[in-house]
């Protein structure tokens, strides 16, 4: 069977070695593959297929779902103003909203770091257009966008205070390697805030591939170096949980 495309392929090499004055050629052979965080199974209804640390990664949300995400009932439901709060922000804030989506988020973040500035990371062109059309419209002037890739957030190495992540980490396709370019646009010290639906929860009303516990988060976050620092479940449904870099 073929391996999927995320896996890693062994490289072919070959050496020459000087011996007196002649060459001795060794015919090429394969490196060890390098490791993969990754393995694979047969995809369920709402996944990809493909498992990190025991969790298969539930697939993407894509711009059809702008107008779920901009509904006004979200406040009701979410309490995102409360999570505005509760990041006890000091206003001169680098914040970076990862999978920002139509920028929900990140236009209740803005008005919360006058001094500083949001910058909303999305891999879908579409969003970003839709949050620039947006940007305009609100004249929000602190408020960047940038085009990440499904490996990479594109940020500055340590640019950033606070990244936060709203029910979307769980759709990364390649979690390790996303969390560790993260990791690195961190300052030290920096935050990483996340929302996820409680996944030990059973009467939240998620699909299962789209929540997650607090033990999964924990181990995921810790891989690359993240130290957990806070768990608050004041919301109706979402988990809050806080990690520093060191």
């Amino acid at each position: 069977m073929n391996k999927p495309s995320y896996f890693f392929r062994p490289l072919l090499t070959s050496a020459i070695i000087v011996v007196g004055t002649g060459l001795l050629i060794l015919h090429s052979q394969d490196k060890p593959e390098a490791p993969s965080y990754y393995t694979a199974k047969a995809p369920s209804r709402d996944g990809i297929g493909k498992v990190y640390m025991g969790r298969e990664i539930s697939h993407t949300v894509s711009a059809h779902a702008i107008k779920w995400l901009e509904r006004p009932e979200r406040e009701g439901e979410e309490n995102p103003s409360e999570v505005m709060d509760e990041l006890e922000l000091k206003g001169n804030e680098t914040i970076a909203d990862i999978g920002a989506g139509s920028g929900y988020f990140t236009f209740l973040l803005a008005p919360y770091v006058p001094e500083g500035k949001v910058i909303a990371v999305d891999i879908q062109q579409e969003m970003l257009d839709f949050l620039e059309a947006k940007k305009k419209l609100r004249k929000a002037a602190n408020v960047e966008t940038l085009l990440g890739t499904i490996e990479d957030t594109k940020l500055p190495e340590n640019s950033t205070d606070l990244v936060l992540m709203v029910d979307a980490y769980h759709e990364f396709s390649h979690p390790r390697e996303m969390m560790t370019s993260i990791f690195k646009g961190l300052k030290s010290g920096g935050r990483v805030v996340l929302l996820e639906y409680r996944g030990e929860d059973p009467s939240v009303p998620i699909k299962p591939l789209h929540k997650m516990t607090v033990k999964q988060v924990k181990a995921e976050m810790e891989a690359v170096g993240l130290r957990f620092a806070e768990l608050k479940d004041f919301l109706p449904a979402q988990h809050f949980l806080v990690f520093e870099k060191p």
